[in-house]
């Protein structure tokens, strides 16, 4: 096991939504305006004006990154509700949307707005990025290649957007498939060293494919400023909870892999037709489905891929305190389901998009600060007997 246990930090992205009408709202300068003085750079925005983003600094602990998601939320909750508006931690948005989607003023954005052209007109996710520290670049790319075919598995556990275009897309985890039509997206190609990493970058720019290495959009990265590795694979859980045990989950990954490369194991080349397929696959069924084994490119049951990532997590997470939380919140999720099967409950027991939303609402702030009253429900969205 490493010397030193690295630390983790998270961004997670979060929809701005009317409490009375349930939709989303481009409001992202107005909660930014008023978050920012007491989180300073700990809250940016997106590329589109209905999301904003809240970061932690890094943490040891689980209960250090607890606290810390609590504190970006509560004031992030507390800086919409002066605009009449509640966060919703959702992978898709619900209701509302207007395409083309409004897009954020950051000059940041600019040259990936003309790059781009209309994948952005629809481009309107929130996930959870989770930073892991390493040592430098050339770990960060190597650790990529361990933690490639576990990243179907993390997209299983954290499938929380089924509805897409206001109704049910059929899968539990719609935001990769929405993702998938970028140059550059999804898993990450298998790398020989940072070097190799670099070169295939900075061919990707030449081409026009990206804009430097921030439109790198692969779910496994090094960070470009950080001396981290960047996990993107996971929609933004609803709860505090989830989103800290799925962090700290990844770090485990992280240490796993981080023991493996400094043995010189440069982590296995596994197929890549196989693995967006199996990103596919777990991104359609989530936890009830089948997702693949990369030693035999067999289909198995998800929920044994998810014990098998926990017993191969096992040593890190004992060794920092954690495998009893971790244990029992994926044992609730392969038992209850995660955040797709919710908002699927909730849809079917209340009938309604607008339930829906309130219910991720509220999850999204519980332990947080009280909830606005909901708001009264809108002509013409009650359920009909074909919904």
């Amino acid at each position: 096991m490493a010397d030193h246990f690295p630390t983790v930090g998270v961004e997670e992205e979060y929809f701005l939504v009317d409490a009375s009408q349930r939709t989303v709202v481009a409001a992202a300068p107005r909660i930014l305006a008023r978050a920012k003085p007491v989180l300073g750079d700990l809250v940016t925005g997106e590329a589109s004006r209905y999301q904003v983003e809240g970061k932690t600094p890094p943490c040891g602990t689980l209960g250090e990154l607890r606290h810390e998601l609590r504190r970006v939320r509560s004031a992030v909750v507390t800086a919409a509700a002066q605009e009449g508006l509640r966060p919703l931690a959702s992978g898709t948005p619900l209701l509302g949307v207007r395409t083309p989607i409004p897009l954020s003023g950051d000059p940041h954005y600019l040259p990936q707005f003309e790059m781009f052209r209309s994948l952005y007109d629809t481009f309107v996710f929130c996930g959870l990025h989770v930073h892991v520290q390493v040592p430098d670049r050339e770990h960060a790319v190597l650790v990529s290649n361990h933690l490639r075919p576990w990243l179907p598995v993390l997209v299983a556990l954290a499938a929380n957007s089924p509805f897409w275009e206001e109704r049910d897309s059929g899968y539990c985890s719609w935001r990769p498939l929405g993702a998938a039509r970028w140059p550059v997206a999804g898993p990450p190609p298998y790398f020989s060293s940072a070097a190799h990493y670099d070169a295939l970058a900075a061919s990707l720019q030449e081409i026009g494919a990206t804009r430097g290495e921030r439109s790198l959009y692969w779910d496994v990265r090094p960070c470009a400023h950080l001396p981290t590795v960047e996990i993107r694979a996971m929609d933004v859980p609803t709860s505090v909870e989830e989103a800290a045990v799925f962090a700290v989950l990844v770090r485990a990954l992280v240490v796993r892999a981080l023991e493996r490369v400094r043995r010189g194991d440069p982590g296995p080349a596994m197929d890549e037709a196989l693995l967006r397929a199996a990103y596919w696959r777990c991104a359609r069924d989530g936890l009830t489905g089948h997702s693949l084994d990369p030693r035999t490119s067999r289909l198995v049951p998800t929920t044994l891929q998810v014990r098998r990532l926990l017993e191969h997590a096992r040593p890190a997470l004992a060794e920092h305190g954690e495998l009893p939380r971790v244990t029992a919140a994926l044992r609730h999720l392969v038992t209850h389901g995660g955040g797709a099967e919710r908002q699927r409950s909730v849809h079917a027991r209340a009938g309604s998009l607008l339930d829906v939303v309130d219910d991720l609402a509220t999850r999204t702030a519980a332990g947080l600060a009280p909830a606005p009253a909901r708001g009264p429900r809108l002509p013409g969205t009650e359920r009909t007997a074909a919904t």
